[in-house]
């Protein structure tokens, strides 16, 4: 996820893409087959990153947002909501249990599953369901907006292993937990 240094996570708040964070999670992107949204997070995605019905990309869009669009648009996605009535662009649609849910696609064989949103990560952590978390840090403090991982309740230890510095002064770090004995 993107996040400022006060852990805020939406765009508005801050967060604007550059080219140097849209090559790292266009390569991110790669690592897995699967995406998995809540309904808030894949609207916002399919808004964004879906190719247009005219197959080109919008004049807006700079060489690194194509090349993210591009690796996004075709894979395959899974939504987690119990308000909407349909899920396309290569989706699947999730009513109920999201344990359960992501459970079932961790069995599936496959280069791993891609998690973003703000609410679904929390429950995700809660249950122990996310294996590594990937945070891009902006240098930024927002004061406000959606906070990454609000409501998980236990502590969630995790372990740094990998850490780099973008030009920009961005920060990525990925972390994975540590187990309890």
């Amino acid at each position: 996820m993107n996040v400022t240094l006060d852990g805020c996570v939406h765009h508005e708040e801050g967060l604007p893409p550059d080219a140097e964070s849209m090559a790292f999670w266009t390569d991110e992107l790669r690592r897995s087959d699967t995406l998995f949204y809540g309904r808030v997070t894949y609207e916002v995605m399919e808004g964004a990153w879906r190719r247009p019905q005219s197959g080109e990309w919008p004049d807006w869009m700079d060489a690194s947002e194509v090349a993210f669009a591009e690796v996004m648009d075709p894979m395959r996605k899974v939504v987690a909501s119990g308000t909407l009535l349909e899920a396309d662009w290569n989706a699947e649609l999730v009513r109920g249990d999201v344990v359960e849910a992501v459970l079932r696609l961790k069995e599936l064989l496959g280069r791993g599953i891609s998690l973003g949103g703000v609410r679904l990560p929390a429950v995700l952590a809660a249950h122990g369901l996310i294996d590594e978390y990937t945070f891009v840090v902006h240098p930024v403090v927002a004061g406000r907006g959606p906070r990454l991982l609000d409501g998980v309740g236990d502590e969630v230890r995790l372990r740094l292993f990998e850490r780099r510095e973008l030009p920009s002064g961005v920060s990525v770090q990925r972390y994975r937990p540590v187990t309890r004995d």
